[in-house]
């Protein structure tokens, strides 16, 4: 095993033709606040349960195997994520590590801290011709397939997530002396523009939008909030629908803004597109299934995963297991043992595949 530059750990395991591209596999450890146990380490425990089960049967693969656990998947404490994979793909830049958390500290800050040199970060990445494929094992964080009542399903595409920071500037005043018709509430101007969001996001269908943070100030209870921010986490399988629905966002919001008197800005934290999943891939993990006798179908993912960042570069291809009640980033997420096999075994039976 070894540590790259990005602090992704990488095992390999050789393959048989000198200088054949590599099949990479494997997702992240890290997790969300008050998350789950299966977000990540399934992928990662179940690929390097694939190479040692290749091991005890003395299985040859053409070419090498690398399973990886990417670093910083989530994007939890920075609010932007996938920094391993991005660092692999060469899709990160030296001012993104200047991203920081609520206590002040940069990635940059928290890489050194672990030993890390964030001037070394491009060393991480990996020429394009030096990787065949991506296929990863991911638990789906949804219901559909415990509605088909099937364990595993092939993934077409995952949504892109568009991450962004609302800032709503008001004037913070006294709660008792400010008569309600001369307020300019940085709050209720927020409260609207957040239920806003969930009636565009909404219309179409496809869409999913999401305040997950909020934040207040002064923050005293006999105060008028001057100061409010709230993120928006935006996604579509659908780039362009996606926009779209962005575009109606900021259109409203600037009118709930001038409305309420307030002063509004808008930051991109990330913006990712969507990724499409290899049609060969998806056959792949398709006949794997069959092989083990395991019926499947075929369903997007609206969660982010590693391997978008590698769109464009190399093939991916992802599996999913099946979800208890859909339920993630909670600590009751659970995915049953037979489940986390049954998809442990469509794994090892594409990796030989894609591998050959």
């Amino acid at each position: 095993m070894r540590e790259d530059e990005a602090g992704n750990l990488i095992g390999r395991r050789e393959g048989a033709v000198e200088g054949a591209p590599v099949v990479m596999t494997g997702s992240h450890i890290d997790s969300v606040f008050d998350g789950g146990n299966f977000d990540g380490p399934l992928g990662v425990l179940s690929a390097i349960e694939a190479l040692q089960t290749m091991e005890e049967k003395g299985v040859s693969t053409s070419h090498p195997i690398e399973v990886i656990a990417f670093t910083d998947e989530e994007g939890a404490r920075f609010s932007f994520g996938m920094i391993g994979s991005r660092a692999i793909a060469g899709l990160i830049e030296a001012e993104e590590l200047e991203n920081r958390d609520k206590a002040g500290v940069s990635i940059a800050e928290a890489m050194a801290a672990a030993g890390l040199d964030p001037k070394e970060i491009g060393n991480a990445k990996r020429k394009k011709e030096e990787v065949k494929a991506y296929i990863e094992l991911h638990i789906e964080q949804g219901k559909v397939l415990e509605k088909e009542n099937l364990p595993v399903g092939i993934v077409s595409g995952i949504a892109g997530p568009l991450w962004m920071k609302f800032t709503v500037e008001g004037e913070a005043g006294h709660a008792g002396n400010t008569p309600m018709v001369m307020r300019r509430d940085a709050m209720t101007a927020s409260a609207r523009m957040i239920l806003m969001i969930e009636q565009e996001a909404r219309k179409n269908g496809t869409s999913v939008g999401t305040v997950g943070q909020l934040s207040l100030f002064p923050g005293g209870i006999n105060i008028i909030p001057g100061r409010v921010e709230f993120s928006l986490d935006l996604r579509d399988i659908n780039e362009e629908t996606r926009d779209e629905v962005e575009r109606a966002i900021l259109t409203e919001a600037e009118r709930i803004a001038e409305e309420k008197g307030v002063k509004l800005s808008v930051e991109d934290l990330q913006r990712i597109p969507p990724a499409h999943c290899d049609e060969e891939i998806q056959q792949a993990v398709r006949d794997a299934a069959a092989e083990a006798g395991l019926q499947t179908m075929t369903l997007p993912s609206g969660a982010g995963h590693d391997g978008m960042q590698f769109t464009g570069l190399w093939p991916i291809g992802m599996i999913f297991a099946r979800s208890k009640n859909g339920i993630s980033h909670d600590p009751a997420e659970w995915t049953s043992q037979e489940d986390c096999a049954a998809g442990a075994e469509v794994l090892y039976r594409t990796l030989l595949k894609l591998a050959n």
